[in-house]
């Protein structure tokens, strides 16, 4: 029987979970600068439309070997849309807009609000209680989002635009988010994920050719590198990890993989794009990293008396 360990918050995972869990914080976290180098000879939107199609293809392959029913039926159809549009369209639009505007490792830190969004919407719309450990964490985003926006308006090349283009996409991550938790679904989260893909991908390819002009398609050999680790691994490896993890994880030990992305984004910039952090990401990176933990990990129970 494979060693297993305590995970944060009393739950049990096995050691290749744990490895599966450090590989595909990596591959998010990376996945930020390396998006920012594709974008040296690639418009945003095209982008986003090509590794989005093959990552599609490639896990629409996976799932139908694996014996998935790949095709919704009927109103299912109308679950991919209405939850495609949040989860998909709006957040990966947005977020790579963003990350057009931004320097990537920002753009991570700002992305990886979303938990804290998702909570503060769930309380202001769906009347969900707020606790102490909520406005802790609404105040921390509150301080990073200040830092952040206060030295892209202070430095000559700063993009503040790009602030906005991230918080967007983080409460349409978040929006998204709780509508999927509310859905009553009755296709397979992967057949639901892959035709989210599939209909975003096509938006995109649209929107695309009518605000950018086609690529010229000439790309160095380290662009067609980029472009494989966005399809295949983001959007490829990644997604069938965290299938496979999300089913069987304790809520906090996600909530540390998530907390780690924007660190390891922030970290890896400097190696992939050469982007220097200020202090000020830093102190951004462990506000996000705090607030996560607040309103993922869950509080510890008193231990019942003998």
């Amino acid at each position: 029987m494979p060693p297993r360990h305590q995970g944060p918050g009393g739950g049990v995972i096995s050691r290749r979970q744990l490895w599966s869990l450090v590989a595909l914080t990596l591959m998010w976290g990376v996945n930020w600068p390396m998006m920012k180098y594709s974008l040296r000879e690639l418009s945003p939107l095209y982008f986003r439309a090509l590794t989005m199609s093959f990552g599609a293809l490639f896990l629409y392959s996976y799932y139908r070997v694996k014996g998935v029913r790949m095709l919704p039926h009927g109103a299912e159809w109308r679950s991919v849309i209405t939850l495609g549009l949040p989860n998909m369209l709006f957040w990966h639009t947005f977020a790579i807009l963003g990350v057009k505007e931004l320097a990537s490792g920002r753009a991570a830190i700002l992305g990886f609000t979303m938990p804290i969004w998702t909570v503060l919407l769930g309380a202001l719309v769906l009347g969900e209680r707020l606790t102490r450990r909520v406005a802790f964490a609404a105040a921390a985003v509150a301080l990073a989002i200040v830092l952040l926006t206060a030295n892209e308006f202070t430095t000559i090349a700063g993009r503040p635009l790009g602030v906005v283009w991230m918080e967007l996409a983080a409460l349409s991550w978040a929006a998204g988010t709780l509508m999927l938790r509310r859905a009553r679904l009755t296709l397979p989260i992967e057949t639901l994920t892959v035709w989210m893909m599939i209909l975003t991908s096509a938006c995109l390819w649209l929107i695309a050719a009518l605000n950018e002009p086609w690529p010229a398609w000439e790309f160095s050999n380290l662009m067609w590198g980029s472009l494989l680790y966005g399809a295949l691994i983001n959007y490829g490896f990644a997604q069938t990890l965290w299938a496979s993890l999300a089913r069987h994880l304790p809520p906090a030990t996600s909530a540390m993989s998530i907390m780690a992305v924007p660190l390891v984004g922030t970290l890896s910039a400097t190696l992939i794009v050469g982007e220097q952090p200020h202090w000020q990401d830093f102190v951004a990176v462990l506000c996000v990293m705090a607030a996560i933990a607040a309103v993922l990990i869950p509080p510890r129970q008193p231990k019942a008396s003998a």
